[in-house]
């Protein structure tokens, strides 16, 4: 199973639905990345992926995006291949 990073914040129901998703799919563990705890790691993401908004995941190298992103990925039956590595 590929590594999944999510930048999230403490108070955030997309990031719950997002977490909630990938936890239906077999993903055990999810590396959060609180930005609202520290201004540098906001500033951290908001370069890494050009969003301002939260949750912005990576599922190994892949950036895929918010929620919506995670989403759609899986109403196309991409999101398990990705998270599968392949």
């Amino acid at each position: 199973m590929s590594r999944v990073l999510m930048y999230s914040t403490a108070v955030c129901p997309y990031c719950v639905r997002a977490e909630q998703l990938l936890k239906s799919k077999g993903v055990a563990q999810i590396e959060k990345i609180r930005i609202d705890r520290d201004e540098h790691l906001r500033a951290e993401m908001m370069q890494k992926t050009g969003r301002r908004t939260v949750p912005q995941i990576y599922i190994g190298d892949t950036h895929v995006g918010g929620f919506d992103d995670l989403s759609a990925l899986d109403r196309a039956g991409k999101l398990e291949p990705l998270l599968q590595g392949a």
